[in-house]
């Protein structure tokens, strides 16, 4: 099988990397950086560049990049796709880049799903990319209808070489909603909270709390602003809901309202069992 893969950052990188160590699968790379599909072939992640000549000879087609640039790759390139090909997007948003998809498949007879690898680092590039940062990792697949289960069969047999521990299927409209709390929320908080002018003292009494929250604050400026404007509406609505409910414990505070405060904290332990099932 001829798999192509579309962006050879951390996610490409590390797809490529576990189809070459899981598979015997001919691997095929893309990169806007020419440099890095070279390095990718040195390092033997990549056995040939892939571009408009041989793209398609592509079983399955794996695009990792960002969103926008997704929706320009599939619009540019869906002619010289064959109608043989699976192609999977990895984004971290699903509506924009589904809803192209799905009407570039139909326009040019190939076969699209929406994917999501619920797996990565605060690091980018492909020389932090790994053959197993995927394995026991969540896929997340958007098909265009539920049941279809020879495509399903299909998704799964090209994604197994990765290692992904399960696949879930679901709906781009509930995907996006949910990534909107447990990530990008998750990536401005960090990304806001590192700005205290007290973070460059923490050094000698800072920990895990310290650790844990601010993670996530090394990113990738571009592609995660894109992920954001792609979210807007769901974002917007978590993002309006932690600044309420911040507010009410600067509130409580302020008024050194001990039963209030006490009450927010205990709110705010039991909901966490609740969600953990604790």
């Amino acid at each position: 099988m001829k798999i192509g893969i579309v962006g050879l950052g951390l996610i490409g990188g590390s797809l490529a990397k576990a189809y070459k160590k899981n598979s015997n699968h001919r691997i095929l790379g893309y990169d806007k950086d020419l440099s890095v599909v070279e390095f990718a072939q040195i390092y033997g992640a990549v056995d040939e560049a892939m571009d408009r000549n041989n793209i398609g000879e592509c079983d399955a087609l794996l695009i990792a990049i960002n969103p926008k640039d997704t929706v320009e790759f599939l619009n540019e390139h869906a002619p010289l796709v064959c109608p043989k090909t699976l192609v999977i997007d990895c984004c971290g948003t699903k509506r924009i880049v589904c809803g192209e998809g799905f009407r570039l498949a139909k326009e040019h007879g190939f076969t699209f799903i929406g994917g999501h690898p619920m797996a990565g680092t605060h690091k980018s590039g492909f020389a932090n990319s790994s053959e197993d940062l995927f394995t026991g990792a969540p896929m997340v697949l958007v098909p265009h209808v539920f049941d279809d289960i020879q495509l399903l069969d299909r998704a799964k047999k090209v994604l197994e070489p990765i290692g992904f521990g399960f696949l879930h299927v679901t709906t781009a409209e509930k995907h996006d909603n949910i990534v909107s709390f447990t990530s990008q929320l998750a990536h401005v908080v960090s990304n806001a909270y590192i700005k205290s002018p007290t973070a460059r003292e923490h050094k000698g009494v800072s920990a895990g709390s310290y650790k844990d929250l601010t993670r996530v604050a090394w990113l990738d400026p571009g592609m995660w602003a894109d992920l954001f404007i792609n979210n807007k509406d769901n974002l917007l609505r978590e993002l309006d809901f932690l600044i309420s409910s911040l507010s009410k414990y600067r509130d409580a505070l302020d008024a050194e309202d001990f039963p209030a405060l006490r009450d927010l904290l205990r709110e705010g332990k039991k909901a966490k069992e609740e969600v953990d099932g604790q």
